[in-house]
């Protein structure tokens, strides 16, 4: 006799509904607020990241530029002087988002507003086309 034709229906809606199961697992860090949404508006000019953190200040998250990339973290209650966490102190969440070309730091800019951080990334002005001299 086959068994997988007597399958019980609950197990498997478990199966369909895994704790290990991505969707389910964004969803439920979602709820929890350890995973703030991001939209991302993007045109040519500049990248625009609006991050939804109700109840949240410009005091509680923490906010990382790299070469690609940005991230945007909980700020841990427990820092330093210099704003670094405490030895053993983790974000409860972090976000990071790749970004599709290389942004200009000096003029990126950050806000918060009704409790969405607002952080504008204006695009890097590439530099001309540059010849290279091969050597012999």
């Amino acid at each position: 006799m086959n068994t997988a034709l007597y399958m019980n229906p609950l197990s498997i809606l478990d199966e369909i509904f895994n704790t290990d199961n991505r969707a389910f697992r964004t969803v439920r860090a979602r709820v929890a607020g350890r995973f703030p949404p991001v939209n991302v508006f993007l045109d040519e000019n500049a990248i625009i990241v609006d991050v939804e953190l109700p109840g949240k200040t410009a005091k509680d998250v923490s906010l990382t530029l790299e070469s690609q990339a940005v991230v945007i973290a909980d700020r841990p209650a427990n820092q330093d002087a210099d704003g670094k966490p405490v030895e053993g102190q983790t974000p409860k969440w972090s976000r990071r988002l790749e970004l599709p070309f290389r942004v200009d730091a000096d003029k990126a800019n950050a806000k918060f507003e009704n409790g969405i951080l607002r952080i504008e990334l204006p695009k890097a002005v590439a530099e001309g086309v540059r010849r290279i001299e091969i050597a012999e």
